[in-house]
């Protein structure tokens, strides 16, 4: 079932139900399908500065705001990267049906990771942008102190009485615009669109129920637990100053690009001044690599 959608940013979009959810979604152009995977909190919108330039490019071009996020659903039920994956798994199925280029930021970077991974038929390689390592940071990641700090503010979010007021201070737009300050290194990025974009699905109703849920989601499969199942292409591309997913942990891709006669083959490229959203913050510098690497495949 499809109808048409008010779009973020500009970008036409359509309704696809899964499972009775509603789940929007856009498709651009036309050639090799790429399926574009947004980061916790983000959405199409977050790909604006992408899409357009992929589609003319010569490419069918898929983004999907993920169960939780953008304009689909806020589902009220137990989040989960596996949730997102057969989410994903569906999606092809019913809307490409021939093997994709999936490019995720962040947690869509680890989704895309195991797209290849698990569904290697519908895969024809994969790119990742700053690939999150979990969804949330595991126990043993963190300082006993941090951990305790992460677990009471992951209990109060919950909390009927208490979660709605912490969440309402949460998603006000001088907090985002300040979390943007935070990860994005080019501030010239940081744009009232931005910051709408990001803000706006946070007021439909059940966002506060979906961030509580996430905050306390597993952590998902690791990277490293991932990698040595993957046969098909990576292109991997990082932003040096991001404090989120630092550039040390780039160091396993970096790691495969520089091994000799490895199959698949891995491309990697840091990208200076650039923060956790590469794509947002220098599509510039991005695309190009992007484009340049898909000719190859």
């Amino acid at each position: 079932m499809t109808a048409q959608l008010t779009a973020p940013a500009t970008l036409p979009t359509q309704e696809w139900i899964w499972q009775g959810h509603r789940i929007c979604h856009t498709v651009q152009g036309s050639g090799l399908p790429l399926v574009l995977i947004h980061g916790f909190g983000a959405s199409i919108g977050h790909w604006r500065k992408n899409i357009p330039e992929l589609a003319v490019a010569g490419y069918q071009v898929h983004a999907i705001d993920l169960l939780g996020f953008g304009q689909s659903d806020k589902a009220e039920l137990d989040y989960a990267v596996e949730v997102w994956e057969a989410l994903l798994q569906d999606y092809w199925r019913e809307h490409i049906g021939q093997p994709a280029v999936f490019v995720g930021n962040s947690i869509g970077g680890l989704l895309a990771l195991m797209m290849l991974a698990h569904s290697p038929e519908m895969a024809r390689a994969g790119v990742l942008l700053n690939c999150a390592g979990g969804l949330n940071h595991r126990p043993e990641e963190l300082a006993p102190p941090l951990r305790f700090v992460m677990g009471s503010f992951s209990k109060l979010v919950s909390s009927n009485l208490l979660g709605p007021l912490v969440f309402n201070e949460v998603r006000r737009k001088f907090r985002i615009r300040g979390s943007l300050r935070q990860v994005y290194r080019n501030r010239a990025a940081i744009t009232d669109e931005l910051v709408n974009i990001l803000h706006g699905p946070s007021c439909d109703p059940g966002a506060q129920k979906v961030f509580a849920s996430i905050l306390s989601a597993p952590a998902g499969p690791r990277p490293s637990e991932l990698l040595p199942h993957i046969k098909q292409p990576l292109l991997v591309l990082w932003g040096e100053n991001d404090p989120w997913t630092p550039i040390a942990g780039a160091s396993i891709y970096e790691e495969l690009s520089q091994t000799a006669d490895i199959d698949p083959p891995v491309t990697f490229h840091s990208i200076p001044d650039t923060g956790h959203c590469p794509h947002d913050e220098r599509p510039d510098v991005v695309n190009p690599l992007i484009k340049d690497w898909l000719q190859t495949l």
